[in-house]
C-alpha cells in the first residue's frame, strides 16, 4: 500500500511530483526512469478493446510532445523501458482511479479505461516539468478523484467561440483531469443595449437546424457533423460534452426564427409557455438532435435549460419543466437542468428520480431543499465560480486565492455539505458573455478560464485534501511550470533564452532571426531586401508579399518594436503583421491611422504612420489594452473605454487588446507596401526607457 503524501513528502527519496491535480498518494524510491529513444506502448492483450482508444490518444500526445523520441505500440510481453496498460478488477483502485508504478518500465493498473487514461495525463506533466523532458522519478501513485463531475459551462450563446477553440479545449481539460464540458448553445443579449427592440437584440442559437433553417445563427454556428466529431474527440480524451439547449428563457433565438411562440407578457427573450405551438416547435428542436439510430447528441446527458423564468408563471414553468425532462428522457438520454424550483414554487410536480440540477444561486434553488427532494446537484455557485468578462458585476478574473483555500464543490452559496455527500456529484465554474459586442476575445476568455482550470482542477479531484498538501502560494508557484498540454498554446506563451524572443534585422543573412532563439522566417513571398539610407531593409511590394515566422502570435505581455518606412500609395486596410487571430493595419479602414482588427473588431489609435520616411513604432500589449510608442515616446493607450447608450445609464466595456500577430510579416493578401527594418519582438512589457533606447 503506498504510504500517503502527506506523511512520506518529508521522507522520500523521490518526493512526490507535482502535478495538477496533486497526487493522492505517493510512495517514492531511488532513481529515474529515462525514455528511450524508441518507447513500446504495450496493452494487456484481455483489455485491448476497452484500452486501445484511450492508448491512441495517449500515442498521438507523446509524438507531439516529444518528437525526439520514437513511440510505437507493440503486441508483446512489456520490459524494461516499456509502458504497459493494464485493467484489473481491484476493488482498492477506485472509480477513474489508477496505479501508476515507475521502475525500470511504467506500469499503469486501472479499474477501467478511464482511469488509465488520468495516468497518461500524470505522466505527460511530470514529463512537461523535466528539463531534459524524458525523465520520471521512481515511484508507485495511488490517485483517484473525490468528486465524479469536475466541470467547465462555456456560454457560447452570447459570443461565438471557433470550433478549434472548442476542440482545443477538450485537451487542455482532459490535461488537467477535467471531465463535463457543458456547451451553452443559445442565448440573447440585454435590450436595454439594443435600444430596447427585442427586433434588434442580438441573439445566437449555435447548430445547424434543418427544420427552422433561420435559427442557426449567421456569424457563426457549428454543423451536425462537427458538432458530432467534436463530441467523439471529447470521448478519445475522458471528457462528456454536455450540450444545452436553454429554454423556455434566454430564448429570444426561437422566437425570432418562430414570432409567434415569443412571450408578449414577460418579453421576447421568454417563450410563450402557454402556447401550444410553442412546444410544437421546442419539441422539434430536441427531437432533431435526439431523434433516430445515429443522434447529433451522441452523449448519455443533455442540458435543458430552465431557469430564470417570470416567477409569475411558477405552476406553468414547472409543467414545462417536467415535460422536457421526460420528452428529453425518452430518446434514451438523462437529463440535466439549471436550479429554479425554489423560485418557481408551486404544487405541480417535477421529476425527480435521474435529474441532475446546476445549482446556481440559492434563492433560485436551495441546495438543501433540492437535495432533499432528491435532485443529485452539481455544485456551480454563482458567487465562487462564474466569470462575466468585463461586465463589472459577478468576476472578471476569479478569486482563486479564495477558491483554493475555502472552496470545494460542497460549498455551494452559503452552505455547506459533507464532502462525502452522495447526491453531490461535482463542481463546474463557468464563462457568461453577458455583455455583447464588449470586445472581449477567445484570448481573453482563456487568459481568465487557465488560471482557473488549474485551480479548480485540484479542488474538484482532491476536494479538502488539497490544501493539506500546497499552500495557494506554493500552488501558484509551481503550476507555472505547466502549460495547456501537448500541442497547445492558446495563451501565445514564448518561451526564448531570454526576454528578446524574435529579431529580424534584415540584414546581410536577410530573413534569419537574430536572436538567441534561432526562429527564422520560414517561407518569404515577394519580399526583398534594400538599403535605404541608413537602413538594412526588408522591402514588402504590397499584395501577396510576406515573410512567415515558426510564430502564430504573441500573448500577454509583449513589445513588437519594427522601423518602417512605408509607400505613398497604401490603401486602406494595408496589413503589416497577420495571422489566423489578428491583423495589425497600416491603415485602418478608412481612418488612414494605425490600427487592429480581431474578431470582427476594429480599432485605431490616433496616429498615421507618415510615408517615405522612416519612422520607429513600439507596440505593448497586456491582458487590459494595448499602447502605441511612436520614436520611443507614448502616442496613446487603448484601455478602460466605455460603450454608453441613450437609453439607459448602462454601460458596458470596449476591451481593446490584442494578441500580437507574428504568423506573416506582411500578408498573403493585402500586404502593405514599403520598407521594414528591425523587427524585435519581446516576451515582457518593456519600461518607457527601454522603448526609448530601441528608437535611437
Amino acid at each position: 500500500m503506498a504510504i500517503s503524501v502527506y506523511s512520506y513528502a518529508q521522507t522520500a527519496t523521490n518526493p512526490v511530483p507535482h502535478v495538477i491535480p496533486a497526487l493522492r498518494d505517493w510512495k517514492g524510491s531511488n532513481g529515474q526512469f529515462r525514455l528511450k529513444k524508441q518507447v513500446s506502448i504495450v496493452v494487456q492483450p484481455v483489455a485491448k478493446a476497452m484500452l486501445m482508444p484511450y492508448v491512441q490518444t495517449f500515442l498521438n500526445d507523446l509524438r507531439l510532445a516529444f518528437p525526439k523520441h520514437r513511440f510505437v505500440i507493440k503486441n508483446s510481453h512489456p520490459a524494461n523501458g516499456d509502458i504497459y496498460f493494464s485493467l484489473k478488477a481491484d476493488s482498492s483502485i477506485k472509480k477513474e482511479g489508477y496505479i501508476l508504478k515507475i521502475g525500470d518500465r511504467i506500469d499503469i493498473e486501472a479499474l477501467e479505461p478511464k482511469g488509465a487514461f488520468w495516468a497518461t495525463r500524470t505522466i505527460l506533466q511530470m514529463l512537461e516539468q523535466d528539463q531534459q523532458q524524458a525523465n520520471l522519478p521512481k515511484g508507485i501513485a495511488i490517485d483517484y478523484p473525490q468528486f465524479a463531475v469536475r466541470g467547465f459551462v462555456l456560454d457560447v450563446g452570447r459570443k461565438f467561440f471557433s470550433l478549434q477553440f472548442l476542440r482545443d479545449y477538450v485537451k487542455l481539460m482532459a490535461y488537467y483531469k477535467l471531465n463535463d464540458f457543458q456547451i451553452h448553445l443559445n442565448d440573447n443579449g440585454f435590450k436595454q443595449f439594443f435600444n430596447n427592440d427585442w427586433n434588434k437584440t442580438y441573439s445566437a442559437f449555435r447548430l445547424e437546424n434543418e427544420t427552422y433553417p433561420n435559427l442557426t445563427a449567421k456569424d457563426g454556428s457549428y454543423s451536425k457533423k462537427e458538432f458530432i466529431e467534436l463530441q467523439q474527440l471529447a470521448t478519445a480524451y475522458g471528457v462528456k460534452i454536455i450540450p444545452e439547449i436553454d429554454v423556455p428563457a434566454h430564448s429570444l433565438s426561437f422566437v425570432k426564427a418562430v414570432p409567434e411562440i415569443g412571450s408578449k407578457k414577460y418579453g421576447m427573450d421568454h417563450l410563450d409557455i402557454n402556447n401550444p405551438k410553442t412546444k410544437e416547435v421546442i419539441n422539434n428542436v430536441f427531437k432533431e438532435y435526439l431523434s433516430g439510430p445515429h443522434p447529433v447528441f451522441i452523449g448519455d446527458e443533455v442540458h435543458i435549460g430552465t431557469d430564470e423564468y417570470a416567477k409569475a408563471e411558477a405552476e406553468k414553468f414547472r409543467e414545462f419543466t417536467d415535460d422536457y425532462i421526460k420528452y428529453v428522457e425518452g430518446f434514451g438520454k438523462k437529463v440535466r437542468l439549471w436550479g429554479a424550483l425554489t423560485h418557481a414554487k408551486g404544487s405541480t410536480p417535477v421529476k425527480v428520480k435521474d435529474v441532475t440540477m446546476n445549482v446556481w444561486y440559492n434563492g433560485y434553488a436551495d441546495p438543501k431543499e433540492m437535495i432533499d427532494l432528491g435532485y443529485n446537484v452539481i455544485s456551480t455557485p454563482d458567487g465562487w465560480l462564474y466569470i462575466v468578462p468585463k461586465a463589472g458585476y459577478y468576476y472578471d478574473y476569479l478569486n482563486l486565492r479564495k477558491i483554493y483555500n475555502e472552496w470545494t464543490p460542497n460549498v455551494i452559496g452559503n452552505q455547506t455539505f459533507d464532502e462525502n455527500h452522495p447526491q453531490i456529484k461535482g463542481g463546474s465554474f463557468a464563462v457568461w458573455n453577458d455583455h455583447v459586442g464588449n470586445g472581449i476575445t477567445e484570448k481573453d476568455v482563456h487568459d481568465r478560464a487557465f488560471p482557473a482550470v488549474q485551480v479548480l482542477a485540484q479542488k474538484m479531484w482532491d476536494g479538502t485534501a488539497a490544501t493539506k498538501l500546497l499552500s495557494y502560494d506554493e500552488f501558484a508557484k509551481y503550476s507555472k511550470s505547466l502549460g495547456e498540454g501537448p500541442g497547445l498554446n492558446m495563451r501565445g506563451q514564448i518561451v526564448g533564452k531570454d526576454s528578446l524572443v524574435l529579431h529580424y534585422n534584415f540584414n546581410a543573412k536577410k530573413f534569419v532571426d537574430a536572436s538567441a532563439d534561432e526562429r527564422s522566417g520560414t517561407i518569404v513571398q515577394n519580399v526583398g531586401t534594400a538599403q535605404v539610407e541608413r537602413h538594412q531593409s526588408a522591402f514588402f511590394k504590397g499584395g501577396d508579399s510576406f515573410v512567415q515566422t515558426p510564430l502564430k502570435g504573441i500573448g500577454y505581455d509583449y513589445t513588437v518594436s519594427f522601423w518602417i518606412n512605408p509607400d505613398q500609395s497604401n490603401a486602406a486596410d494595408a496589413v503589416l503583421f497577420s495571422s489566423t487571430d489578428a491583423v495589425v493595419k497600416l491603415k485602418q479602414q478608412q481612418t488612414n491611422k494605425l490600427g487592429f482588427s480581431r474578431e470582427n473588431y476594429h480599432y485605431n489609435f490616433n496616429y498615421s504612420v507618415p510615408a517615405d520616411t522612416w519612422t520607429h513604432i513600439t507596440i505593448t500589449g497586456n491582458n487590459k489594452g494595448t499602447s502605441l510608442y511612436v520614436n520611443g515616446t507614448l502616442v496613446e493607450r487603448l484601455e478602460g473605454a466605455m460603450q454608453e447608450f441613450s437609453n439607459t445609464k448602462d454601460k458596458i466595456a470596449k476591451v481593446q487588446t490584442l494578441f500580437f500577430p507574428l504568423q506573416y510579416i506582411g500578408a498573403p493578401q493585402g500586404s502593405f507596401k514599403g520598407y521594414m527594418d528591425d523587427l524585435k519582438v519581446y516576451n515582457k512589457l518593456l519600461s518607457a526607457e527601454e522603448i526609448k533606447k530601441l528608437a535611437l
